[in-house]
């Protein structure tokens, strides 16, 4: 918690802070980058960086945090902790690096607020810094102490065993420990790091959620290519440099340098209570996770799912999703898709974007989202017109997560 003096100064300067955010954080990383080319090139997204996506995340943040902080009766941030910290686990993040990111952060926003950082503002703001800093470097510590690691020593080494196409755009690796080593154990809904070492020398990291159910002889990841995308206003989404690389370049009897899994979105509830999972495009590799293990386990808990596609092509793992809701003996499936050709609709399979109003959702369901940002956005907007209540709603982002941060 932060000192009274502190909490006032904090409530007196966050509108100029909050304000002047979008400054400070890309002059942030513009002086990390120049004082730590590593980082860049090996650790983070240059993608998000790109398109800007990390840096509006990490404002969103800070300024949540310190909102929580001086709000009297505000809960604590535990889901935005939680989040950052599973994503910093599966990155190795340590202590030290607190250290860094504390020097260049400070160094912005002296640079951009200028005489309004007083020894007073900048003493109150690093009480912040560090209590959230603080707050994530136990959460992490406990992310490793909980995987029997020290801490950061997160990277396997696996071997891809197989690899097939799940759609033109979407190819599936499967991955066995180096040498048959068993793999840890991982919770349904979680993910995994991927590392590569490109062709201009940059190690870049992607998070790729575990596509099945879990065992700890084989690990399966499902990888989409991602082509470059062009608005009026220039490039508003960078080729996946990772993705794309894997997808032209890696088969079978190839190795992978791999994290230990991480991700709290997980399956929730005791084994009783309805679950719903909505999903869009390659949103669906998690839930197949958890789909998998309940038909595994021989869950007879309600379940509903809603996919939604392009087209049954774009669609990975159309036969896949279908066969293991048939599996669950209460579940059902709908799907949508843009464009469904000259075929007719049926109850199951409809022509359009989602529509939950024809779908029936139970008030006591956790719901699962993965998929395009804008498209969960929606999605959430039509389950508060169904009063599904916030806390059983369950989201996983890939990327930065700018929406919890906001």
């Amino acid at each position: 918690m932060l000192s009274h003096k502190a909490t006032e100064v904090v409530r007196a300067t966050l509108p100029a802070v909050g304000a002047a955010i979008g400054d400070i954080t890309p002059l942030f990383y513009k002086k990390m980058f120049a004082a730590h080319p590593e980082l860049e090139r090996d650790l983070f997204n240059r993608g998000n960086q790109a398109s800007g996506e990390q840096q509006k995340a990490l404002a969103g943040s800070i300024a949540t945090y310190a909102t929580l902080l001086i709000t009297p009766g505000a809960p604590p941030p535990r889901e935005l902790i939680s989040r950052i910290a599973h994503k910093h686990a599966s990155l190795g993040v340590t202590a030290e690096q607190y250290l860094i990111v504390y020097e260049h952060l400070f160094a912005a926003i002296a640079e951009v607020l200028g005489s309004a950082v007083t020894s007073e503002v900048a003493e109150a703001w690093t009480e912040v810094y560090w209590d959230m800093a603080n707050t994530l470097i136990e959460a992490e510590r406990g992310l490793y102490r909980a995987a029997s690691v020290e801490d950061g020593d997160v990277w396997r080494t696996v071997d891809v065993v197989a690899r097939r196409y799940e759609s033109a755009d979407a190819v599936s690796f499967v991955l066995a420990g180096a040498d048959e080593a068993a793999l840890p154990p991982f919770l349904p809904g979680q993910y995994i790091s991927v590392g590569v070492t490109l062709p201009d020398g940059g190690r870049q990291i992607r998070q790729y959620s575990l596509s099945a159910a879990p065992r700890t002889d084989r690990w399966r990841i499902t990888v989409k290519r991602i082509a470059q995308l062009e608005g009026d206003g220039g490039v508003n989404q960078p080729a996946g440099e990772v993705s794309n690389y894997l997808y032209n370049n890696v088969f079978e009897g190839d190795q992978l340098q791999v994290s230990l899994p991480f991700g709290d979105v997980t399956l929730h509830g005791m084994g009783t209570e309805p679950l719903v999972f909505i999903t869009a495009g390659i949103g669906c590799t998690p839930v197949m996770s958890m789909l998998g293990h309940l038909a595994e386990s021989g869950s007879e808990r309600r379940v509903t799912v809603v996919h939604a596609d392009r087209n049954k092509a774009a669609h990975a793992f159309r036969d896949e999703l279908k066969t293991a809701v048939d599996q669950l003996p209460t579940a059902v499936l709908y799907r949508w898709y843009e464009d469904l050709g000259n075929r007719a609709e049926t109850d199951s399979v409809r022509s359009g974007f989602v529509d939950l109003s024809g779908v029936d959702i139970p008030a006591d369901a956790h719901v699962y989202l993965c998929g395009p940002l804008p498209f969960m956005q929606a999605v959430r907007a039509g389950l508060r017109d169904l009063d599904v209540a916030a806390d059983r709603v369950h989201y996983e982002v890939f990327g930065p997560d700018a929406w919890l941060a906001s």
